[in-house]
């Protein structure tokens, strides 16, 4: 029922909200937030970071993406460009002419769409490529 005022001659209705349960709705709502906000875990993502490997290969190959996307694939003293789909069946050849503690080395340009690094990871283990390791810049 809306208030009413009345001055002199007769009774007239106020046009005014009423603000106070508004207000203190709005408080409830925020001590509610205030007090749930630190138990909520944040969504942060446990991302590995680079380090040295427990055991260093005694050979490695090294495949080399430019930032134009090609493949060079350097084993001992040779080097050829090779593509995507050969990567794998020559990381393995190379692997098995190897001894069983040999590693393949993925050196990619940084600016390089990260697609293509997971293209070439995914052939080399497609492929049964044993140990895959990727080079990285020091911070230090």
């Amino acid at each position: 029922m809306p208030a009413v005022a009345s001055r002199g001659r007769g009774r007239r209705t106020v046009n005014e909200i009423n603000m106070v349960p508004f207000i203190d709705v709005m408080l409830v709502l925020l001590v509610i937030f205030m007090v749930t906000a630190p138990m909520l875990t944040p969504g942060a993502i446990n991302v590995p970071s680079a380090g040295k490997a427990a055991r260093t290969p005694v050979k490695r190959a090294d495949v080399m993406i430019d930032k134009d996307g090609a493949i060079r694939l350097k084993a001992g003293s040779s080097e050829k460009t090779i593509t995507l789909k050969e990567l794998g069946a020559a990381a393995r050849q190379w692997q098995d002419q190897q001894s069983d503690d040999s590693a393949v080395l993925i050196s990619a340009d940084k600016k390089l769409p990260f697609e293509t690094v997971m293209a070439a990871m995914s052939e080399l283990q497609a492929a049964g490529v044993k140990r895959v390791a990727f080079g990285v810049k020091s911070t230090q």
